[in-house]
């Protein structure tokens, strides 16, 4: 009796821990492909002093099938703001044991020239098409960019990865208060995100009845929310959405699941991190949100080190896909 009550006590803190998301609630099926997205701040800082036990925890409750990690490398010592040396640093190449933990058996890194590099974990053999960091001078691709692919029953899917300069000053400004005041930091995502588009999906032809997603930290806005945000309709603060709405294929899953609706990815009022998808494959999805729960809230670390927050100054995003043949 007493073992049955432990048992079900787990059960139940469990739950409370790790609560079913709506997505998760729509049931597991072999046509299910979910994914989950999430820029988890300094390669999951927070996560450093449990040994990733809570992020394990909730990424195993989620069940994803495959995992896009913004900012995936570890940067800081355990509640610090003091940086580990290159050689103690944990992520990025323990990826596989970490992913192994919540049980994705493949990973993969693309291609970056700093601390913030995408990282794609997965159920499925993932297959690099390109590592894409630009070129000098005036297409650098900040913190990289990776295009890799999947295969789920027997379609295959492009996946985007990316992370687009975070500055109000442009990347190499020599002058950067000059740079701010003429909107740099916008203008030089407008080029990232037409670099990094122009190397991936339109290199491809027809791409537009293929199964493509890209996602990640747009450190921008969309005219999509700007019932929300109120920004002059010339504003360089919607430049980057506006190409990819206007020169791509491709759809904002959660502006389209939800219409009129505004769903922040911070824990303030911002939307900037997305899941985009062409037509063909956002007809699949069957369910999208951005979680916030007990464990995914956004917390201020105490000690207000560097802005960093427990677990992440960012909310994850959970997508299911219909993939029956």
């Amino acid at each position: 009796m007493k073992t049955a009550f432990r048992i079900f006590a787990a059960l139940v803190l469990a739950a409370l821990l790790f609560p079913t998301s709506d997505c998760q609630a729509r049931g597991k099926s072999k046509n299910r492909l979910r994914l989950l997205y999430w820029n988890i701040q300094n390669g999951m800082w927070d996560g450093q002093e449990d040994n990733y036990d809570r992020f394990v925890g909730w990424v195993k409750a989620q069940n994803p099938d495959v995992c896009v990690w913004c900012e995936a490398q570890s940067i800081y010592k355990t509640a610090s703001a003091e940086k580990l040396a290159v050689e103690d640093r944990y992520l990025t190449d323990n990826w596989g044991e970490l992913a192994a933990r919540y049980g994705h058996k493949y990973w993969y890194v693309g291609g970056h020239r700093d601390n913030y590099p995408q990282v794609i974990t997965s159920k499925y053999p993932i297959e690099n098409v390109e590592r894409i960091v630009g070129a000098q001078p005036d297409s650098v691709v900040t913190h990289g960019c990776g295009w890799a692919t999947i295969e789920k029953n027997g379609h295959k899917i492009n996946i985007v990865t990316l992370h687009t300069w975070p500055q109000a000053f442009a990347y190499g400004a020599a002058d950067r208060e000059a740079s701010r005041a003429e909107h740099g930091g916008d203008k030089y995502r407008r080029r990232e995100i037409e670099y990094i588009c122009n190397h991936t999906i339109a290199t491809v032809p027809d791409a537009d009845k293929q199964l493509w997603m890209m996602m990640g930290d747009f450190n921008s806005v969309s005219r999509l929310d700007n019932a929300v945000y109120k920004i002059p309709a010339g504003d360089t603060r919607l430049l980057v959405h506006d190409y990819i709405l206007d020169r791509t294929p491709y759809v904002d899953v959660i502006a389209e699941r939800y219409p009129g609706e505004f769903h922040t990815s911070t824990g303030g009022r911002a939307r900037i991190d997305f899941v985009y998808c062409t037509r063909p494959l956002y007809d699949r999805v069957t369910g999208a949100e951005i979680i916030l729960d007990e464990y995914t809230k956004p917390v201020r670390d105490p000690k207000k080190l560097s802005n960093f927050y427990h677990p992440s100054d960012h909310l994850p995003i959970v997508v299911d896909f219909d993939m029956k043949r």
